[in-house]
């Protein structure tokens, strides 16, 4: 018995449509959305009376989805999207990108930060973290000749 693939990755956002256009942004496709709830889908998750809008996220190469929920019922009742990277728990996402300056500016237009600044690791990899909408941490990797 093995695990077959890594699925996704869920994230838990406040304002999906930018969200959407912020991976739009950074090359991953809208695969579909819906709105989940009903008892089975609280069955899951723990949650009684969930009703969740989910966005799919698909990378170009069919391979990682991203998994983006807003939750309208119950509303979300922790927020660790300002806590520092070496906080305990999930930290970020991180992409590869063909140049990473193109991807930075970019992302820049959806409203990302650098949390600090775009360094390079020996001669193999241009590395950083962003922080994306509602302070959402992914990060960028761009790997050298």
């Amino acid at each position: 018995m093995a695990v077959q693939r890594m699925d996704n990755v869920g994230i838990v956002v406040d304002d999906l449509p930018a969200t959407i256009a912020f991976f739009r942004e950074l090359g991953l496709e809208l695969e579909g959305q819906a709105t989940i709830e009903g008892e089975w889908a609280g069955r899951v998750t723990g949650l009684r009376d969930q009703r969740v809008e989910i966005a799919m996220m698909r990378t170009l190469d069919g391979h990682s989805r991203l998994e983006l929920s807003r939750f309208l019922t119950p509303v979300a009742v922790a927020d660790h999207r300002n806590a520092p990277v070496n906080a305990l728990g999930y930290l970020r996402v991180m992409f590869a990108v063909d140049d990473i300056d193109e991807m930075v500016s970019g992302l820049g237009k959806h409203g990302a930060q650098l949390v600090g600044e775009v360094v390079q690791y020996g001669d193999a990899y241009r590395l950083c973290y962003l922080r994306g909408p509602g302070g959402l941490l992914i990060g960028l990797g761009q790997e050298l000749g």
